[in-house]
């Protein structure tokens, strides 16, 4: 196929997300062609399955510049920008109005299953860059097609991979067979079933993230309202918080620190959990194995602890990505994160635990298959605190280099908000100092993902 055949086919952006959508305006305000693939059957159906989180950036901070352009002929009114969503909130009021403004060129129950070169795999060097790209598609019908695209961009998120309750990064002995006592997700407790799940039960929640902190006010919650009662109606709910390292102030995150206001006081909100009784925090506890007792469950530490039994687990450990639909396409992947290697240094938790990472784009992104991006999400790999605005600035810069803007590919048109947290020691053992909560602090750096 010529250059210029393969120049007239569309880039194919996997994931109708928050940043793939943003890729496709982006693409859209430069000319080029999107063709967005989403696996679920609307706008943004990973969000929707934590509809009722809200976010911790406000609208302001969530809403793509090229696609609010977008929408704005549509007679779209943007949301107060000061005002916080839920995840609800941003799929409806935002992701599926932008959707619906590209129109056809978003295809619904499009399930991409792999992507290569056409008539090369990834052994075969010859005239390789001259080839478009096949990516294949399984439909929610049944049927299944190959299409051609000049460029590829998968923001396909990690969503749907998230990582097991095992301390060495493969699930606990006994995780599976005690499926039904644990989630992988933070809990909707407005849903009646749900919230009778967790009502007057103990659980354990493994993670020190965004979620975990998310889970520990919501269980906090639900025990601080139903106080006195039942334990059918809520009594005796508790939190039985396992952590792998120790409990300082700045596990909790930012506080009053964080440029983020929400995201400090969802901290906050996990400490206060702790310091009113609504949470045991146990230290130091790296879970080896998940032992059926009757109805409940026992969880073992790797040094041979036995918690009490739990009614259900929350394993909220972080989240992987899914590469095996791309095992054909030549990448550059950091052998820890997962992510590429010019990025993975700057968000690297082993070396980084406070600040922020400076706005990035198709340089870093950048792999031995020409023309193929990682964003968003699964951009970073298995690396944590990853902000909407720093997806918008990568797919702005790969836009500009695919439509052959050099210029402004390279340009900087973002400053993030930093977390206001300052450990340093990364993610095992090695002491980290102690900053008080209400001094909060950084490091200094501008580089850096914080330690989740």
């Amino acid at each position: 196929m010529s250059a210029s055949s393969t120049a007239a086919l569309p880039v194919i952006v996997i994931g109708a997300g928050p940043v793939g959508l943003a890729a496709a305006a982006h693409l859209t305000a430069r000319g080029l062609t999107p063709l967005v693939l989403e696996a679920g059957p609307a706008a943004g159906s990973a969000v929707r399955e934590w509809a009722h989180v809200r976010l911790f950036s406000p609208w302001g901070e969530v809403i793509d510049p090229a696609g609010e352009k977008l929408l704005a002929p549509t007679g779209w009114t943007a949301p107060d920008p000061a005002a916080y969503p839920t995840g609800g909130d941003w799929a409806d009021r935002y992701l599926q109005p932008l959707a619906d403004a590209l129109g056809e060129r978003v295809r619904y129950g499009a399930r991409v299953t792999g992507v290569s070169r056409a008539g090369r795999d990834r052994i075969v060097d010859a005239d390789r860059e001259a080839q478009p790209f096949v990516v294949h598609v399984a439909h929610a019908d049944g049927r299944e097609e190959r299409l051609s695209a000049r460029a590829v961009i998968d923001a396909s998120g990690t969503w749907s991979t998230p990582s097991p309750a095992g301390a060495d990064g493969l699930p606990a002995l006994g995780e599976k067979a005690a499926a039904d006592r644990i989630a992988y997700r933070v809990p909707d407790l407005s849903h009646p079933a749900v919230r009778a799940r967790y009502a007057g039960k103990r659980t354990a929640v493994i993670g020190t993230g965004a979620s975990a902190f998310t889970a520990l006010a919501s269980l906090a919650e639900l025990a601080r309202a139903t106080d006195g009662a039942a334990a059918s109606d809520g009594g005796g709910t508790r939190a039985v918080w396992l952590l792998r390292r120790g409990l300082t102030g700045s596990r909790y995150g930012g506080g009053t620190a964080d440029q983020l206001p929400a995201r400090g006081a969802l901290g906050l909100a996990a400490k206060a959990a702790v310091e009113q009784g609504h949470a045991d925090a146990v230290t130091g506890f790296r879970t080896e194995s998940i032992e059926r007792d009757g109805d409940r469950v026992v969880l073992v530490a790797e040094d041979g602890r036995r918690l009490d039994p739990v009614d259900g687990v929350l394993v909220l450990t972080g989240l992987r990505p899914d590469l095996s639909f791309l095992s054909e396409v030549r990448l550059d992947l950091d052998e820890r994160l997962q992510a590429p290697v010019e990025l993975a240094p700057l968000i690297d938790p082993n070396q980084h635990s406070c600040g922020t990472v400076y706005p990035h784009g198709h340089r870093e992104l950048a792999h031995p298959e020409r023309d193929f991006h990682l964003v968003g999400m699964k951009s970073y790999g298995r690396a944590p605190t990853f902000l909407a605005l720093t997806g918008y600035e990568q797919v702005r810069s790969v836009a500009a280099a695919l439509a052959g803007d050099p210029a402004a590919a390279d340009r900087v048109e973002l400053t993030l908000p930093e977390t206001g947290v300052c450990g340093g020691s990364g993610l095992f053992d090695t002491p980290a100092p102690t900053v008080p909560q209400d001094e909060g602090g950084c490091c200094g750096t501008p580089a850096g993902g914080c330690d989740t």
